[in-house]
């Protein structure tokens, strides 16, 4: 199947979720990016190279991600869904 194929297949699926336009890309490019940087073992300018970026824009962004990533495990462990309780109270 054709990248084009597969895309318009994706972008389909995406449609009928409801998925908004600035989600789908902002999804997409650190997909992207993750898997590039995968590729290149972490190699920040390498991965650049590839992806016709400069190396600190690359760097700006993967440190954006992990900012994301850390807020979202911060709010899930905070509370335990129906207890109340903070997730990382022991029990007795």
């Amino acid at each position: 199947m054709q990248m084009r194929t597969r895309l318009e297949a994706l972008i389909d699926e995406m449609l009928d979720g409801q998925i908004m336009l600035d989600e789908a890309v902002a999804e997409f490019e650190k997909l992207y990016i993750q898997k590039a940087l995968a590729r290149h073992k972490e190699h920040l300018s390498r991965t650049a190279a590839t992806l016709g970026i400069h190396r600190n824009t690359l760097s700006k962004r993967v440190a954006n991600y992990r900012t994301q990533e850390r807020s979202l495990t911060a709010a899930r462990t905070k509370t335990r869904p129906g207890s109340g309780k903070s997730a990382t109270r022991r029990a007795r």
